[in-house]
């Protein structure tokens, strides 16, 4: 699902619109970085100037799932993240982006509302909070476990092995 999207020197122009995919981003204030699968820029009046463009043009991230849409907001989170790494690159204001799901091959808009933008900022802060104090959260393992992207990094079959190191110690004791 992802071949086109991956592709970064793929960028199409359809019906006014410009669709660039694998694009890297990267937020200061927030201290993420990342790429979007594809972003797409409207032509608008009050849009932003794209280099070697006639007109403006409104960006607004598109992310590919595989599967359906989640009961959480982490889907809807992560393109909000990635709107806001963009309206810091490009000094502009983005209300919505859109998330496609293969299992329904179906496309939902999603907007980028003020608690969206607060859930995207508390959990970058945690996260940097966990990195300061050296503390990694327990993987709740899952079946989508299997199909991450991400599952190489998080190693979570490594974590349901995971015992206490004075168990262990006693386990070698008692063993050796």
């Amino acid at each position: 699902m992802h071949q086109r999207a991956d592709d970064p020197f793929f960028t199409e122009t359809r019906n006014g619109i410009i669709t660039a995919r694998s694009v890297p981003i990267a937020s200061y204030r927030l201290g993420l970085s990342g790429v979007c699968d594809v972003v797409e820029f409207t032509q608008s009046s009050d849009g932003i100037k794209l280099p070697n463009r006639e007109g403006l043009y409104l960006p607004a991230p598109v992310e590919y799932k595989r599967g359906k849409p989640k009961r959480d907001r982490c889907d809807e989170a992560q393109l909000c993240a990635q709107a806001m790494c963009l309206e810091e690159m490009l000094a502009t204001n983005i209300a919505h982006g859109f998330l496609f799901y293969g299992e329904t091959r179906h496309r939902v808009q999603i907007e980028l509302t003020p608690e969206l933008r607060t859930l995207v900022r508390t959990m970058a802060e945690e996260m940097h909070n966990y990195f300061e104090r050296g503390y990694t959260p327990r993987v709740k393992t899952s079946k989508a476990c299997r199909a991450c992207s991400l599952a190489d990094v998080c190693l979570p079959v490594l974590q349901e092995k995971v015992i206490a190191a004075s168990q262990y110690i006693r386990q070698q004791i008692e063993n050796g």
